[in-house]
Formats: C-alpha cells, structure tokens, sequence
C-alpha cells in the first residue's frame, strides 16, 4: 500500500455507485479519472462478497494506471486482497485503531456525521482525514444526520486533518462548501448519474481551482 501521507486528501472524491456490471463501473470510473476525481472510493452496498472482491481488484489496476488511490468502504478484507491505498470506516464498519495497526501505510478515513468528538478520537487513533455529512438532501443517504459548515469550521480549527464532505453535494451547492473550507467533495449521484461523467468530474475539479484562485486575491 501506498504511504498514507503521500497523498494531500483534497478535491473531488468519487464515491461508487452500486454498479452491478463490473464492466460498467470500470467504464464509468475510468471517465470520472480522465475528467479529474483524485480518489476512488469504492462502495457497493448490494453485491455479493464475490462481486466486490472482482470489482474492487478491476477498479484497482484502473486506478494504479491512471495513479489515483483506491479506497475501500466498509471491507478491510477486501483492501487487503486487491491492495488498495486506503480504507474508509463509517460507524459500524470496524475499529479505527485496529485498522490503522492492519494498514499502518494506507490512507485512512472516517466517517464522523455531524460529531466532532468522533473526528478527535479518529484524529487519536491514525485517521489520515475524516467526513461530515449529510450536507444537502441526499439520495444515497437520505435520513442521515445533517451537517452544517459551522461545524466544518470548528473541525478546522480543533481536528486539523483534511476535511471531505458528503451527502448531496452538486455543482450548483459544491461552491458554498469549498469557500467553508471543506478539502475533498465526496459525490455519487451528481457525478456518475450524469450524462457525461468526464465532463462532470471536470466541472467539479474546476471549481477547486476557481477556490484556489479566490483564496489568492
């Protein structure tokens, strides 16, 4: 695995959908790369252990040709097999400091929600960055917790890590979070349910240079 620290957590995040077709997922992955995404993570509620397993280790000679990190939700196991960069936990996916022992180079996130206490601890424990979220109305999750920028600004200021915010984010609301000061934007829907998602990952990218540019003036 790739050294955690080698990669500056920040820009657009793409999140998998629950892709069926392995083939597909590749497909819609590897235009999501060409138009920007710095991460890959990979997420498949439904499929089988067998079909993540497949899907995970196709994503990952994708992701090592076009050197973006591959991180896994939810499945330390399956990053171990297919070597991915990273793994991401959400509450009930695993111990944050057994997997940071296991992955003691991979890049480590955490879900905290709307809970600066579970950033600190996660900071504590190894986490390499942590999300908040849900921002905006959000299909994937829908009745998850809401999160404010009020609550990006304290985790600015007490947690210090790298900061991706999740839940409903598109290219319309994506500008009010990076002027909060949220590092990477993790998206789904509005990223691989468009028509064009090469075209949409680079809107997204392109609106972390129009902030850079802003922060300059």
């Amino acid at each position: 695995m790739t050294r955690a620290n080698e990669h500056a957590v920040a820009g657009l995040y793409a999140i998998t959908p629950d892709e069926a077709d392995t083939a597909r997922l590749v497909h819609l992955v590897d235009a999501a790369m060409a138009g920007g995404a710095r991460f890959v993570q990979y997420r498949n509620k439904t499929a089988s252990p067998g079909l993540r397993v497949e899907q995970a280790r196709a994503l990952m000679r994708s992701c090592r040709h076009a050197s973006v990190p591959l991180i896994v939700n939810d499945h330390p196991d399956i990053a171990a097999e297919v070597d991915a960069d990273g793994i991401h936990l959400g509450q009930d996916d695993g111990d944050v400091a057994a997997a940071r022992a296991r992955f003691p180079k991979a890049l480590l996130g955490v879900s905290c929600y709307n809970d600066i206490a579970r950033a600190l601890e996660a900071k504590r424990l190894g986490a390499d960055y942590v999300a908040f979220g849900r921002f905006f109305p959000s299909v994937t999750k829908p009745g998850t917790i809401r999160a404010t920028l009020a609550l990006v600004a304290q985790a600015k200021r007490e947690v210090g890590l790298p900061i991706v915010a999740i839940g409903g984010i598109t290219l319309e609301n994506a500008p009010s979070l990076l002027a909060g000061g949220v590092d990477a934007l993790a998206v789904i829907s509005a990223l691989f349910g468009s028509a064009d998602v090469r075209d949409t990952a680079s809107r997204f990218a392109a609106l972390f240079l129009r902030e850079s540019k802003n922060e300059q003036r």
